[in-house]
């Protein structure tokens, strides 16, 4: 496990985290764990929307392999 400091956390938002530990039951440590991992997902359609940006900013590739193979098994 890692280990974090969040130096200058605004005072409104300390007390936010202390009132959603304290309605969920949990300590301030927990919820800020469960706030980070929440907001780090990723849904399936922010993946598939990356990928194709990626895509996107990619030369086609101009290889004749399929063309090669079926030459080779035509012989």
């Amino acid at each position: 496990m890692a280990t974090i400091i969040i130096r200058n956390l605004d005072v409104e938002v300390a007390e936010r985290l202390r009132l959603q530990a304290r309605l969920n039951g949990v300590s301030v440590e927990q919820e800020a764990r469960r706030v980070l991992a929440m907001g780090t997902e990723l849904s399936r359609a922010e993946v598939a929307a990356r990928a194709a940006a990626i895509r996107a900013r990619q030369r086609r590739h101009r290889s004749r392999g399929v063309e090669l193979i079926r030459e080779d098994r035509d012989r």
